[in-house]
């Protein structure tokens, strides 16, 4: 009597977990060496947080195991038990054949020490604005303190609102966005850091449902994706909700707007801060009577343009 297929299956696994990487690998080094070949023959890209495949391979070892992200020396030569073993096999295939960022396979992401939860109905937080408040967006507002009232329009995950509430500690915290998804997550984000008292959420597209009130300081990163830029994404950011990411042709349709209505929003000492990435030369076509300032950030040069109240008039 001959066995049959369902038996050879059977045997087939059985092989399987003889042979491959789940009977093979055995370390936390040996995982992260296999991740990292598997991120680079799959061309995975970087761009949500995380340099490279090195990075995104410790970065995902360590906490499917919910390991200390920044203890990795005395775990390296820790042995994995099985059951563990497949769950980082499965994170690895996520990354490497779904391409699915980092941060949606965990469920968080973090800006400095700021931890915030994401999934795929918010833009993954990444903004040269947390480098910028770290330090109150100082020497541009004098005071921290003085602020009373600042906005963060497109808030996305509400990451960016949160970092104002602690980098302006006496201020209230408009935080809009078109997305009643994002603004879900942004509620959980800001219940978690016990914030709901200081940041008020607003559905609004740009400026359009904004009850009109004069805000210190508003700080946008908006969607400035040009279209050409678009149509050439790496497949980690097709996980993303387009509507984060893209803004017409040129990627200035929603700057536009909010270089048109902000005036209406802004003290007479008011301050408007954009991010638009790499679209300064675009940006300077576009509005060439606009004499903004570009900014530094650590990680990068004009890439955020700041104007006051009288300029936008």
């Amino acid at each position: 009597m001959t066995h049959d297929a369902h038996d050879d299956h059977l045997d087939d696994d059985h092989h399987e977990h003889e042979h491959g990487p789940l009977a093979e690998l055995v370390t936390v080094r040996d995982w992260i060496r296999y991740a990292v070949t598997r991120f680079n023959r799959a061309g995975c890209f970087y761009g949500h947080g995380l340099q490279d495949a090195y990075d995104e391979a410790v970065y995902l070892v360590l906490h499917t195991l919910a390991l200390p992200l920044d203890r990795l020396d005395p775990f390296l030569d820790a042995c994995i038990p099985s059951d563990e073993r497949e769950a980082i096999y499965e994170v690895i295939e996520k990354r490497a054949v779904d391409r699915l960022p980092a941060a949606y396979i965990t469920g968080e992401a973090w800006l400095g020490d700021f931890r915030f939860q994401v999934d795929p109905r918010v833009i993954i937080p990444r903004s040269y604005f947390a480098e910028l408040l770290q330090d109150g967006f100082s020497p541009w507002i004098q005071d921290p303190e003085a602020v009373s009232l600042a906005m963060d329009m497109c808030t996305g995950s509400g990451c960016l609102a949160i970092l104002m509430a602690h980098a302006f500690p006496n201020a209230d915290i408009v935080a809009v966005d078109i997305s009643e998804d994002a603004l879900e997550v942004a509620r959980a984000n800001i219940a978690a850091y016990g914030l709901e008292d200081r940041i008020t959420l607003v559905l609004s597209d740009g400026f359009s449902a904004v009850p009109e009130q004069a805000f210190d300081f508003i700080l946008s990163n908006p969607p400035y994706v040009t279209q050409d830029a678009m149509d050439a994404l790496p497949p980690e950011y097709l996980h993303e909700p387009g509507l984060a990411l893209g803004s017409g042709e040129d990627g200035l349709d929603l700057v536009r707007k909010l270089l048109a209505d902000a005036p209406r929003f802004l003290k007479p000492e008011g301050l408007l801060a954009v991010e638009v990435g790499h679209n300064r030369p675009i940006m300077e076509e576009a509005f060439p009577q606009l004499a903004p300032t570009w900014l530094s950030a650590p990680s990068g040069d004009d890439k955020v343009f700041l104007l006051n109240a009288g300029q936008l008039l």
